[in-house]
């Protein structure tokens, strides 16, 4: 064991030490405990006490003030109720007036104003409207209403399809709301007109906006018609207290600090919370709110309440300085032991030194080590040239020696055709040699489209040599059709001479050997070579580098390898497998043309 593995010796208490103090290492957590629980239990109680008492002061102090919030709104009620009633009859009444029945038929309204406002100072209505059948005003209590036209307002559509009088609810320009009563005038009980009452509500809102209350009035819809607050007209409920004024950040901590001591308000306006009492008023489904502050009922609850904080803040006090005291004692033992901890801390320093050093040692010997496996690979790339070019080497000597024999017989012209196909075999050794760069990073020679067909064919031109020198049945099953891919031409004549080169060598030792090569096409292209030789034993060894079942001298087991690596990167894949009739299957799968495009795009 080197000094840089042997384990850590830790610092060990003094003899005597160890014994003495474990009794009294229990009695202070014991202690501990006990005194956390009195604290924990002392909170407890603190909270109990000051959330009970709250909710029965709150409910005793607000009772009285929901009551008096009860007997307003049925004040405020009554008040809606009798303006509302009062003006209600007076549409009936216009609408039987002989002179305004008479002033519509002839078209003659140079004292219908003066009509109306006699009738408006003896009524106490708001204002009151004379309009003919196409909804112009022909008389009104406000004279610069004359000759404006109504016929597509609310109050002179409905009091056309009904003898009744009927009640309207329209906003105004300026703000809040006209309540109106109208009515048709008939002759002949044929329509002539129409007489419109106002009703003037919103004195009763001038009036509340006064009070310290907030009051509102809703229609069966929900809508506000009525509110102290000009902001809350045409919301909901819901949506007028939504809309207030951001809280600063005072308002916002007083609030916090206010709502755990009363129950839940029923909303907030302007900040404070408030109480909310409801009332249904007799009228069109109409309600009315009224929102009551809580501060008389908070002053006299917050005042209890603050009594009580204050009693247990103290009894909490005296409880922290008497667990002080007890950790003042400890703080001893705990610088006893920080310095036990410093000693511990440099120890630690030197060994941390010590691993960083023999870290450094690794990084050096990780170099080296990737230093050798360059040089592996250049080997390896080595291996690979050498598989590669003894193909087009054994055909360019099969060649020479054709070319030899045939200028020896005169027959120069057939010399030059083995020539050309010597420099075309030089051609391909370049482009070997251009590709080895394949072996360090993907890609390649820049891809075309290419005939499966014609690259099956080269490449059995370019194994003529080998295959004359044996009596081998070859077949082919191609399509009539050309078979497009994007690929290397020269990389997948390559990988089709290593199949057919091993169908070759697998059939060496077979009394009648059979090659059949075959294409077939669905969704993708599939090159199949198959063969009758002795088949394949171990399939999952099958593609790496260097797996090789042939004698020594015969291969050196890098072309499947390398095969396998060509159709991938060509987009495909490599499988093999045993056929039924015994013999090896080597199947290509490439996409074709059309479905590589669209993948692309």
């Amino acid at each position: 064991m080197s000094d840089t593995d042997k384990p850590i010796p830790i610092p060990r208490p003094l003899p005597g030490k160890t014994f003495a103090a474990q009794p009294l290492a229990k009695q202070s957590r014991r202690l501990s405990w006990l005194m956390r629980g009195l604290i924990a239990a002392l909170f407890a109680a603190a909270v109990a006490v000051v959330m009970v008492t709250n909710v029965w002061l709150t409910e005793r102090f607000s009772e009285a003030t929901r009551n008096r919030s009860e007997v307003r709104l049925a004040l405020y009620t009554g008040n809606l109720i009798s303006e509302l009633q009062r003006n209600s009859v007076v549409p009936l009444l216009l609408a039987r007036d002989p002179e305004l029945i008479r002033a519509l038929q002839d078209g003659d309204f140079s004292r219908t104003s003066a009509r109306l406002i006699s009738f408006q100072a003896e009524i106490g209505a708001a204002s009151i409207l004379l309009l003919d059948k196409d909804g112009r005003a022909v008389g009104a209590t406000n004279r610069n209403l004359l000759g404006s036209n109504h016929r597509s307002l609310a109050y002179f559509v409905d009091a056309q399809r009904t003898k009744d009088t009927v009640f309207s609810a329209q906003p105004r320009q300026t703000g809040g709301n006209d309540f109106t009563y109208s009515r048709a005038v008939l002759a002949d009980n044929r329509m002539v007109g129409v007489i419109v009452v106002a009703v003037d509500l919103m004195k009763y809102e001038r009036a509340w906006a006064g009070l310290t209350d907030a009051v509102l009035v809703t229609d069966s819809e929900g809508r506000v018609i009525l509110a102290t607050e000009p902001r809350w007209r045409g919301l909901t409920i819901d949506e007028a207290l939504a809309v207030q004024d951001a809280p600063s950040a005072i308002e916002r901590a007083l609030r916090a600090t206010s709502d755990w001591t009363q129950s839940r308000p029923d909303a907030y306006l302007r900040g404070t919370a408030v109480m909310k009492t409801e009332a249904r008023v007799p009228f069109r489904g109409w309600r009315i709110l009224t929102f009551t502050a809580y501060d008389s009922v908070r002053e006299r609850v917050n005042g209890v309440l603050a009594l009580e904080i204050m009693g247990f803040a103290i009894l909490l006090a005296l409880t922290f300085y008497f667990l002080s005291r007890r950790a003042w004692s400890q703080s001893a033992s705990f610088q006893r032991e920080s310095a036990e901890l410093r000693l511990l801390n440099a120890r630690l320093k030197r060994e941390i030194a010590q691993r960083e050093k023999v870290q450094k040692d690794l990084a050096v010997a990780e170099l080296t080590l990737a230093q050798s496996s360059k040089l592996a690979a250049l080997g390896e790339m080595s291996a690979a040239v050498s598989h590669e070019l003894n193909q087009p080497l054994a055909a360019m000597k099969t060649y020479l020696a054709g070319a030899r024999l045939l200028l020896q017989r005169h027959r120069p012209e057939e010399a030059l055709s083995s020539f050309q196909r010597i420099d075309d075999l030089i051609e391909r050794m370049g482009a070997i040699t251009r590709q080895l760069k394949s072996y360090a990073r993907k890609g390649g020679e820049a891809f075309e489209p290419v005939d499966v067909r014609a690259s099956l064919s080269s490449a059995l031109s370019m194994m003529e040599p080998q295959l004359k020198t044996r009596v081998v049945q070859i077949t082919r099953n191609l399509p009539r059709t050309p078979v497009m891919i994007m690929a290397d031409r020269l990389r997948l004549e390559q990988v089709i001479i290593n199949l057919l080169r091993n169908a070759l060598d697998a059939t060496k030792d077979t009394k009648d050997p059979k090659i059949k090569l075959e294409i077939v096409v669905d969704h993708s292209v599939h090159l199949t070579v198959s063969d009758n030789g002795h088949g394949l034993d171990n399939l999952e060894s099958l593609f790496e580098p260097f797996y090789t079942t042939k004698k020594p001298g015969e291969g050196v087991g890098l072309g499947l390898a390398i095969s396998s690596g060509i159709v991938t990167d060509l987009g495909g894949r490599l499988l093999a497998r045993n056929g039924d009739e015994g013999g090896a299957v080597f199947e290509v799968q490439l996409p074709i043309l059309g479905s590589e495009l669209a993948a692309a795009e």
